[in-house]
Formats: C-alpha cells, sequence, structure tokens
C-alpha cells in the first residue's frame, strides 16, 4: 500500500498544479498522483444496468402550438440533452472539447446543481445505463470527515482525510462564470481514474445529503427516456458565518483622538 505523504496531499496538490505548474509536475505532485491511482482501487462502486439517473441544463427549446399559432418553451430535444461531441463545456471532471455526461440520483439536486436564477427554466431529463458501470466512489466512508490535525495523522488517518478533500473538490458549487483554473486537479484526477479503466466518478452533492452526483466518462454510458421543461418558481438560501468579523477604525476617529 503506498501512503499519502500527508493529510493535506490533495490540498497541495491542487496548489501545484493550479498556481505553479501544470503539464510539468513536482516529484510531489507524481507520488500524490501514484497514491491516488493505488487507493482508488479499493475505493470503487458498482451501478447496475438500467439505473435512473436524472441530468439537468439550464434552458429549453420550443414547440409549436397549433391553436395559438405560435411557439411555447419546451424541453431540449433528445440531442441537446447530452453534452456536444465536439463543443463540450469546462467542467469539474473534463477540459473543454472532452464530454462528460454529469448526473444525479436525485431530481431536485439535478435542477439545483445548474444554479438556475428565479423565473428561468430547466431542462431536466430522465436517464437511464445501458451496461454495467464501475466508478470511483469519492464518498465513501468519509462524509463528515472534517477534522484537521495539527501533526501527521497515522496512515488510515490520512488516506480518509485525503479522500475527504477529493470529494469535497468535486462536490464545491461552481459556476461557468467561475475561473476555470477552478477545475484543473479534479479535471486531472477524472483522467487518471479513466485511465485506470473506471467508468466514471461518484461524488457528493452540495444540495441534500440524500443525492449523488455521478459523472461518466462516456455519452453511450445512459439513454434518455423522458424529458420535461421545469420553471425556478422560489429559491430560498441559509447563511452560515465561517470566520470571526473584524473591524475598520475610520481615518476620522483616529485623526480626532491626536
Amino acid at each position: 500500500m503506498t501512503e499519502f505523504d500527508t493529510w493535506r496531499a490533495y490540498s497541495n496538490f491542487e496548489r501545484e498544479v493550479t498556481r505553479d505548474r501544470r503539464f510539468i509536475r513536482s516529484d510531489t505532485a507524481e507520488r500524490f498522483l501514484n497514491s491516488v491511482r493505488i487507493s482508488c482501487k479499493s475505493r470503487h462502486s458498482r451501478i447496475s444496468n438500467r439505473r435512473r439517473l436524472w441530468r439537468a441544463q439550464q434552458g429549453h427549446g420550443w414547440r409549436y402550438e397549433e391553436q395559438i399559432n405560435d411557439y411555447l418553451p419546451a424541453a431540449f430535444p433528445k440531442d441537446r440533452m447530452l453534452p456536444l461531441t465536439d463543443r463540450a463545456m469546462e467542467g469539474r471532471a473534463n477540459p473543454r472539447g472532452i464530454p462528460v455526461v454529469y448526473l444525479c440520483t436525485n431530481k431536485d439536486a439535478a435542477m439545483s446543481e445548474t444554479r438556475p436564477w428565479l423565473g428561468s427554466y430547466v431542462s431536466l431529463g430522465l436517464f437511464q445505463t445501458t451496461r454495467d458501470l464501475r466508478l470511483v466512489d469519492c464518498t465513501r466512508d468519509h462524509q463528515s470527515h472534517t477534522a484537521l490535525f495539527i501533526e501527521e495523522p497515522p496512515a488510515d488517518q490520512r488516506d480518509a482525510a485525503v479522500w475527504a478533500q477529493i470529494d469535497r473538490a468535486f462536490t464545491k458549487p461552481v459556476t461557468r462564470s467561475d475561473d476555470t483554473d477552478t477545475y484543473v486537479a479534479t479535471q486531472i484526477l477524472a483522467e487518471l481514474f479513466k485511465h485506470e479503466g473506471f467508468d466514471g466518478i461518484l461524488y457528493g452533492s452540495a444540495f441534500g445529503e440524500r443525492s449523488t452526483n455521478v459523472a461518466l466518462f462516456s455519452r453511450d454510458s445512459v439513454e434518455l427516456l423522458m424529458c420535461e421543461l421545469h420553471e425556478v418558481t422560489g429559491v430560498k438560501l441559509n447563511f452560515r458565518e465561517r470566520d470571526n468579523p473584524y473591524f475598520v477604525r475610520s481615518v476620522k476617529s483616529r485623526a480626532t483622538k491626536k
């Protein structure tokens, strides 16, 4: 068993490929990838043939309504519900131009993952797998692992901590307006998983504990069964303070004291 150098191994790797070097990586980064390559083999899950999953995309198509002699919003057509083979958008598991199919086990979470705004339309497709699939399960055994270590923990705790960071990196909410450098580390890991013969990745959803996201490397892994059109009628956000506030003394108040 190859151990991770540190429980912060993923964070260090992400920092390197985002800010320092990307294609010609350091020995430390290569050791991290080798540890991931070995440890991912014990973190696999299977999705059986004909398993149903949801995929959502912001936007809609049109359908002609004869009674009113006009066009009405409608769910995207079949071909539009899969990523385009020649124009795939940048994603957490794929660089631009290489399609990956992003799905979810929960329909509401699938729509929320598109980050829609109030009043917008979302096309929601129900897909089913076309064969048995073998995936890297980034969610396994560490959903609640949030510990911060002062000293390096034992190997098994380092392993759990690193994979928890990997899962959070895939789960982290992102939008199309975000800097695409955010995706670099997870894209590299996804390519490593694909090279190792996996069909895709399971990772957590930021929109519900009972939902799991699925990224599949092949468009042929799923087929569309039906498609719906939804309109966003309400959005609720909850906030939690994550750091102590700081206070700023005005220049005027400092001058008065003098």
